[in-house]
């Protein structure tokens, strides 16, 4: 049966003159119309397409060959299109916006604005529905992530502490704010590293990687940037963060905490305004 809000891979049924019937399953035929036909691959009865499916306007069944920006089960970053005494509709790569009900609201928003949310299947209509209140939608079972590895980011808003982010689609992270070497807002996908996961289950987050493995990967791109520029760098412990970032993509802090330890290897000398190779 072919699933509303996912990705399917329906066989051809028939040619018809304003598109192509898929099979789904107990759902009966779905039209793809001609626009979404693939001009690349086979488009023969029995061959098999990759479809977006979800209801159109009319609240039909519809395939696309086009890309949303999220599926059903998934969370992403949305802008909102228009807003009405129904909700706000949030455009999510598709002709016909998703609906965030107010109802589903977690805080005002106006017209531009882009908001955080996880796409559901409403059980009454069937239609694709947006909801702001993630927790509920988060796995509330203790996490199995091991110190330094690699997951992906999507930052949702700030708190005192820092960032807060979902990790693999799955569960909270914090960022705090000495680990925010670059600039973050809410939407922003990024890969991460897992600092800690703490015995309360709070899990701490980085944006590079953590361990001795990590820091001896930082000094060796050190070293061979030196070796790049003539033995020189523009750039100290007394640099600013954001150049330290640009230069090397790596917080303020375990910059320092590398030319320190090239300095006691007596592999470098450390100006107020640059290093060198010893």
């Amino acid at each position: 049966m072919a699933l509303i809000g996912r990705y399917n891979s329906l066989q051809i049924v028939s040619h018809v003159g304003f598109g192509l019937y898929l099979d789904g399953g107990a759902e009966g035929e779905i039209l793809l119309p001609n626009r979404y036909i693939p001009k690349d691959q086979p488009t023969e009865e029995e061959d098999w397409l990759n479809v977006f499916v979800y209801l159109d306007s009319e609240d039909r069944l519809i395939a696309t060959t086009e890309t949303p920006k999220a599926q059903v089960g998934e969370f992403a970053s949305l802008k909102v299109k228009e807003i009405n005494k129904i909700g706000l509709f949030l455009d999510w790569g598709l002709p016909k916006d998703v609906l965030l009900p107010h109802s589903e609201e977690k805080r005002p928003l106006k017209e531009g604005d882009y908001v955080v949310v996880y796409l559901y299947l409403d059980k009454h209509t069937r239609r694709i529905t947006a909801t702001a209140h993630l927790d509920r939608h988060l796995d509330k079972t203790p996490a199995r992530y091991s110190t330094g590895q690699a997951v992906d980011l999507l930052v949702v808003g700030t708190t005192d502490l820092g960032f807060k982010a979902i990790i693999n689609g799955e569960h909270w992270g914090l960022i705090h704010k000495n680990e925010a070497f670059k600039f973050l807002r809410g939407g922003m996908r990024e890969q991460g590293y897992i600092r800690e996961v703490r015995p309360d289950g709070k899990i701490s987050l980085s944006l590079q990687p953590v361990g001795a493995q990590a820091a001896d990967a930082l000094q060796q791109q050190i070293l061979d940037k030196l070796e790049a520029n003539g033995g020189s760098l523009p750039v100290s412990d007394k640099s600013p963060p954001e150049v330290i970032s640009r230069q090397f993509g790596v917080s303020k802090g375990n910059f320092k905490k590398a030319i320190g330890g090239l300095f006691k290897q007596g592999l470098i000398v450390i100006h107020a305004d640059r290093i060198e190779r010893a």
